[in-house]
């Protein structure tokens, strides 16, 4: 399976959008400074994701959220309310 996921950093209150086939492995990765959008903009918590049987189809849909361009579509068309996150630790995952 792979993944399409949003990470949101409640300190620079930016999301960065990807895609992948071990999402758990992913977010340490972003998390620990190895990927260089990321990389200091740490803590980064998993918003939202969807799953995908192809990485082509995953790749497919980071693209067509990457074209909006707005953290206040991404707000809004996957209902994330940003309040609350950091708040409680990181996000669970799996």
């Amino acid at each position: 399976m792979y993944y399409l996921y949003i990470l949101y950093s409640p300190s620079t209150g930016k999301f960065y959008v990807g895609s992948t086939s071990d999402i758990v492995k992913r977010i340490s990765y972003h998390n620990t400074g190895r990927s260089p959008y990321t990389k200091g903009k740490n803590p980064w918590y998993l918003v939202y994701s969807e799953e995908y049987e192809t990485r082509n189809e995953a790749c497919i849909r980071e693209r067509e959220i990457k074209k909006w361009k707005s953290s206040k579509r991404i707000i809004k068309e996957f209902n994330i309310n940003i309040n609350n996150i950091g708040s409680s630790g990181p996000v669970k995952t799996g």
